[in-house]
């Protein structure tokens, strides 16, 4: 009997690849969808054949309940959130409830559906709970690298939202025994990244400059650095977290620390551009209060997971580049094609 897997934000990067990574193991994956979303129109276009969807909303409880109730699944992903940091201050009551409370609805969904209450403490048989924390939690860092015990100093509402859905999977798996664990992952990125974020922003950017489809590209704090991976390789050491006989917490990273300078070098380099020539500091997009410095200290998932990254920082850039590429010269194509078509006319 296959394992049964339900993904929350399974359209999202994390979830698009976690999703083709469990049907690899032989796994059943349902996603949860809200609402009139499509997933064909999605990441997962291409998997949707293998996959099977069930409704549920991270503001309601009652359809959290009703979804792991129909899945009966042996593990939940929650990855579902807002990720996009900046957004987190103009959106903070939002972030705040999908973010933080989100997290407490799909606990509390599965300790109803599991029966779990405070006389049961064993681990075993019960559904496994893995939450998707995160590096910003750390945000104004006591130590570097940083690992598992390391003080929590948030930055932004989205790493206070983080921090308050890791302590509550903590405070389940004490209080109940439920088998909870977080995934504290530093930055990964790969060609699925949405467009906002700083890494795809610039890959893009290198993309159209060398095109001649874009001409300046305009960034904030070019000196902030970060720990950043292959999206790819992350999702692996989730599906491992919640394999283990105890649940406990892991930090997942490189160790290894690059600049935002060195992400646009390395991409305008992939594609023959001197950055300095298009790359305009913006301070309107410098964070209200910026995190600096973030690397990770992934000892742990060495040790007991058996987990280390396959793609270096320089890979995972000209990866990117070479993703964007092919897409803006087929939407070149395409803007060829509509233009001479309209011309004929």
């Amino acid at each position: 009997m296959p394992k049964r897997a339900l993904i929350t934000g399974i359209t999202g990067q994390d979830g698009s690849y976690l999703a083709e990574h469990l049907l690899g193991l032989g796994y059943q994956v349902w996603g949860l969808i809200r609402g009139q979303a499509n997933p064909r129109k999605s990441r997962i276009s291409r998997m949707c054949a293998d996959l099977s969807f069930v409704d549920g909303d991270m503001m309601d409880e009652g359809s959290l309940v009703s979804a792991v109730d129909k899945v009966q699944p042996d593990e939940v992903y929650n990855l579902a959130a807002i990720s996009f940091v900046p957004l987190s201050w103009s959106q903070a009551e939002l972030v705040t409830e999908i973010n933080g409370m989100g997290v407490l609805r799909m606990l509390e969904a599965i300790r109803i559906v599991s029966g779990l209450d405070k006389s049961r403490t064993a681990t075993t048989g019960q559904i496994r709970f893995y939450q998707a924390s995160s590096s910003e939690m750390f945000g104004a860092v006591e130590e570097t690298p940083q690992h598992e015990t390391t003080l929590f100093h948030p930055r932004s509402p989205y790493g206070v939202a983080k921090v308050y859905g890791h302590f509550i999977t903590r405070n389940y798996r004490e209080s109940f025994g439920m088998y909870g664990v977080s995934g504290i992952l530093f930055n990964h990125e790969s060609p699925r990244r949405g467009t906002e974020f700083v890494t795809r922003k610039i890959t893009l950017a290198a993309a159209n400059i060398k095109l001649g489809r874009q001409d300046k590209l305009h960034l904030g704090n070019l000196d902030a650095q970060r720990d950043w991976g292959y999206a790819g390789d992350y999702v692996k050491a989730m599906h491992l977290m919640l394999q283990q006989d105890e649940p406990t917490d892991y930090v997942v990273g490189t160790g290894h620390m690059h600049s935002v300078r060195d992400a646009v070098r390395i991409a305008f380099e992939a594609v023959d551009l001197d950055w300095r020539e298009h790359v305009v500091v913006d301070p309107e997009l410098v964070r209200p209060a910026e995190v600096e410095t973030l690397c990770a200290n992934p000892a742990r998932a060495h040790a007991e997971l058996g987990w280390r990254p396959s793609v270096d920082f320089v890979e995972l850039i000209r990866m990117m580049v070479e993703a964007d590429l092919r897409q803006a010269t087929r939407e070149q194509e395409y803007d060829h094609l509509d233009l001479a078509l309209a011309t004929s006319w």
